[in-house]
């Protein structure tokens, strides 16, 4: 159990070392303005959200009579609920202060089954998390739909570092545990992402 001084970074392992130096440089900007008001959009990959959007595609197939669009949208709401649903356990299992608590209070530390607050949940990215869900569920789906997918997940995940919101390590922590939620689904229940050639 690590409780860190006032900007006391001294016992992080190297491997934080690197993650928090290039978090001090990549955010050393992140309460001005012009970032915050870039990063806004980022919020549309919190968890309510993504699951309304899901949601939304299974009512419109269901209402459209579309079976097999109503299905595409169950893979995204089982996806999407899965990533949150670990990405909550992880944040409870190891509670990491965020980088804006470093940055604008000198306060880093690191506990397992530490304080489950906002400011102690760092690690994983869950806007990450749930982006890369709903990148993977809608590429299985519409695999046409393969850049649009992807370069919105990525930007979803570049931008928690510059707003002094996660870590890198937490942001491919998100990845590891988006990818890895969406193929439980799929491997759970692959008609939900079955198209027509398949």
């Amino acid at each position: 159990m690590r409780h860190a001084g006032i900007d006391d970074t001294s016992d992080a392992s190297p491997v934080e070392q690197a993650d928090i130096a290039a978090t001090r440089q990549l955010a050393r900007h992140h309460h001005d303005p012009a970032l915050r008001a870039v990063t806004a959009f980022s919020q549309l990959a919190d968890q309510p959200p993504l699951l309304a959007a899901s949601g939304a595609v299974v009512a419109w197939g269901l209402l459209t009579g579309d079976r097999r669009l109503a299905r595409h949208g169950g893979h995204l709401v089982a996806s999407v609920a899965l990533a949150t649903l670990l990405k909550g356990t992880v944040k409870r299992a190891l509670s990491r202060t965020r980088p804006n608590v470093l940055l604008d209070q000198g306060r880093y530390r690191v506990e397992p089954l530490g304080p489950d607050v906002g400011p102690w949940h760092s690690f994983p990215s869950g806007h990450t998390t749930g982006a890369v869900a709903l990148a993977r569920a809608a590429v299985r789906c519409w695999p046409a739909a393969r850049w649009p997918a992807y370069a919105g997940a990525a930007a979803v995940g570049l931008v928690q570092v510059p707003r002094g919101a996660h870590y890198p390590s937490d942001v491919l922590a998100g990845v590891v545990v988006g990818v890895a939620a969406e193929a439980v689904v799929h491997r759970l229940f692959p008609a939900l992402a079955a198209t027509p050639d398949q």
